[in-house]
Formats: C-alpha cells, sequence, structure tokens
C-alpha cells in the first residue's frame, strides 16, 4: 500500500519531536481541522442562502464579492491565516504556489489523504481536502454545456475572466484548505 508523503512527514516529525513538540503538533492539526470545518460549514450556508435568495446568479455575486471578506474575517476571529487553494481556481488568489503543487499532487492521486499538517521553520500549515459533493454546487463549477446555466455562466466569466473552476462532478477532488498557523 501507498503511503502518503506527507503523512509519512509528519510522522516523521512526530516521532523526532520532543513529547511538548508532539502534543503542540497535534493540536494544532486538530485546531486547523476545526477551522476549516468551520469554514466550510460558514460559506456553504452563505452559498445556500444565496442560491435560495437570487438563484446561481446570486450566488456568484456573493463569492465575488463576499467569500474573501468572509473567509478573511474568520481568518481575524480565528487569528490564522484561512485560505482555499486549487489548480482549478476561480479567483486567482486561490491558485497553488509554487511549493504546494507537489502537495496537490499527492491530494489528487490519493483520494485516501485528507488531511496534513506541515511544519517548516517559523509556520505550522493545515491543509484539508475540498470535494464537490452537492448537486447545487453543479450549477457554478459544473459541465458548461449540461449543469451551468446560460446567465450564470455569462456572471462568471464577467467577473472572473480567468475561471479555471468549471467541469466538475459530484465526487471531484475540488481543492484544498490551507489554515496557516503562524510562529
Amino acid at each position: 500500500m501507498k503511503r502518503s508523503w506527507n503523512f509519512l512527514a509528519f510522522l516523521i516529525v512526530i516521532s523526532c519531536s520532543k513529547p511538548e513538540e508532539t502534543r503542540e503538533l497535534a493540536s494544532a492539526k486538530e485546531l486547523g481541522e476545526s477551522i476549516a470545518e468551520t469554514a466550510q460549514r460558514i460559506l456553504m450556508k452563505n452559498v445556500a442562502e444565496s442560491m435560495a435568495k437570487g438563484g446561481a446568479e446570486y450566488a456568484v455575486e456573493f463569492c465575488n464579492e463576499k467569500a474573501m471578506v468572509l473567509t478573511d474575517s474568520l481568518s481575524q476571529n480565528f487569528e490564522v491565516e484561512i485560505s482555499r487553494i486549487s489548480d482549478r481556481n476561480r479567483n486567482p488568489k486561490n491558485a497553488l504556489s509554487e511549493t504546494e503543487l507537489e502537495l496537490f499532487k499527492e491530494f489528487s492521486e490519493n483520494k485516501s489523504v485528507i488531511d496534513t499538517l506541515i511544519s517548516t521553520d517559523d509556520q505550522l500549515t493545515y491543509y484539508k481536502r475540498i470535494e464537490l459533493t452537492m448537486p447545487t454546487c453543479l450549477k457554478c463549477h459544473g459541465n458548461p454545456e449540461t449543469d451551468i446555466s446560460s446567465n450564470t455562466l455569462k456572471i462568471i466569466q464577467e467577473k472572473y475572466p480567468y475561471d479555471k473552476a468549471k467541469a466538475y462532478a459530484i465526487g471531484d477532488f475540488r481543492g484544498l484548505w490551507k489554515i496557516s498557523f503562524s510562529d
């Protein structure tokens, strides 16, 4: 069975750490999981309310104007940096950095990798997989020919001229939550 390099790196960090460092890493991983779940729940609640209020077109407007504001507010509240990253991002600010490409590849190739904690000299960063799980998501992220209405597609193209976040299907790996803890 193939083991994830990041999971092995986490185990090596833990096994080579002092007990108090091991507890700190486990605590950061647990906190990262909690923050990612909270951010996902709040974002999806707001998107669902936007969909109910005005359909997919209104939800695109909400995401364009408020999604980053929402994650920034949560970042301040939790005193971390919260972001969503993807190789097929809608917002250019959610693009992968050069250092995240291999990590992202590991997540995309190995469905059993659901999260990881990376420790560098000055920062702990928690990553958690995001999958497209709700049929409603297809109204903005599905097949442009069958799932996304022409009006919604037009608004997406206006708001996000470099959009790459379409042509997903239910169950597809969509991206990662990234929770950065500063030391």
